[in-house]
């Protein structure tokens, strides 16, 4: 039996937004947690919710939590 897929989601780009990337493949840039979810429902990850993904332990954040979608001002 398989385990979870790999997801990883970027720190937020320069002009908003995080890549997300599931199983080694980036699957697009998310501008909030309904995006990732909708992501990962693509990837064959269906039945999650914004609060499911923010709680996931599956998926890695990198830059930030579930809630940061911008870069910091200087």
């Amino acid at each position: 039996m398989a385990g979870p897929l790999p997801v990883i989601v970027y720190p937020p780009s320069p002009t908003g937004g995080r890549r997300v990337r599931v199983d080694g493949e980036i699957l697009g840039l998310a501008t909030g947690l309904a995006d990732v979810v909708e992501f990962l429902r693509r990837a064959g990850l269906e039945g999650l919710d914004e609060d499911d993904v923010a709680r996931s332990e599956i998926i890695e954040w990198r830059g930030g939590g579930p809630h940061v979608w911008s870069v910091p001002p200087p």
